[in-house]
């Protein structure tokens, strides 16, 4: 039943270099943010916002394992659907919690990630992706 969900779905060479594009260009602007994260959780700042209510170095740590780890992941192509479920669920919260009740200039780079990572869990990571290898 999960290698349903891991199995990717078959493109044309055009359609899966866009999505490659799209991947790599998503990981590598959301790496460095999860980086940042990573430095200050290993420095002991724990002030981070708890919108999940587990506690702040919980929530710091969920964040950084999405926006880094969960990166990493997509930028591989590997367990790419997961990982986007992740990413998904990070960016959200981050678009209507954290910045619920700010304008939308200020939730649009949340809003804009969102929607990307939802046109990727749609199509799959493409031909070119460790998926692709993986579970033919």
């Amino acid at each position: 039943m999960l290698k349903k969900y891991l199995i990717p779905a078959y493109h044309s060479s055009q359609v899966s270099i866009a999505i490659l594009v799209l991947r790599l260009g998503l990981a590598f602007l959301m790496i460095p943010h999860g980086f940042d994260k990573l430095q200050e959780f290993l420095a002991g700042n724990h002030d981070f916002p708890d919108p999940l209510h587990v506690s702040p170095i919980i929530s710091h740590g969920l964040t950084i394992f999405a926006e880094l780890f969960c990166s990493i992941l997509l930028l591989l192509g590997l367990f790419t659907r997961p990982a986007l479920i992740i990413l998904i669920g990070c960016t959200t919260i981050i678009a209507f919690s954290i910045h619920g009740q700010d304008p939308l200039s200020d939730k649009e780079h949340a809003l804009l990630y969102l929607f990307a990572y939802i046109a990727i869990f749609l199509t799959g990571a493409g031909r070119y992706s460790v998926d692709a290898r993986l579970f033919r």
